[in-house]
């Protein structure tokens, strides 16, 4: 089960990155989010994954610790917010600049479909 967890975890950083590597304002956007997700899966690790432990406090003996989900629960609305904030700085670049590439200038190879 941690392999396989870890593989998510490893694919969305993986993507988040090739996202945020575009010189376009949405999938650096898209990358961002990715990366959040990634980092909400890998704090939840940190508290160990347990299989058939109560996730708070009841009257199991036994039970997950509280702190990772708490600090997830928290980073996935700061996440919203900071992924709101973003879409809403894209799309205001968009309206004043005519298209959504970063350094506001569409590149020379990608005009014209040819590679140099």
């Amino acid at each position: 089960m941690e392999l396989l967890y870890s593989i998510c975890v490893g694919v969305l950083v993986a993507c988040g990155i090739f996202l945020i590597l575009r010189a376009r304002s949405f999938p650096i956007v898209l990358g961002l989010t990715m990366l959040s997700y990634a980092v909400n899966l890998f704090l939840f690790a940190s508290g160990r994954l347990w299989i058939n432990k109560a996730a708070i406090l009841s009257n199991s003996t036994e039970y997950a610790d509280p702190l990772p989900q708490a600090l997830v629960l928290t980073a996935i609305v700061i996440g919203f917010a900071m992924t709101a904030f973003a879409v809403i700085l894209a799309i205001r670049a968009r309206a004043d600049l005519g298209n959504d590439y970063v350094n506001s200038q569409e590149q020379p190879a990608l005009k014209t479909g040819k590679r140099n």
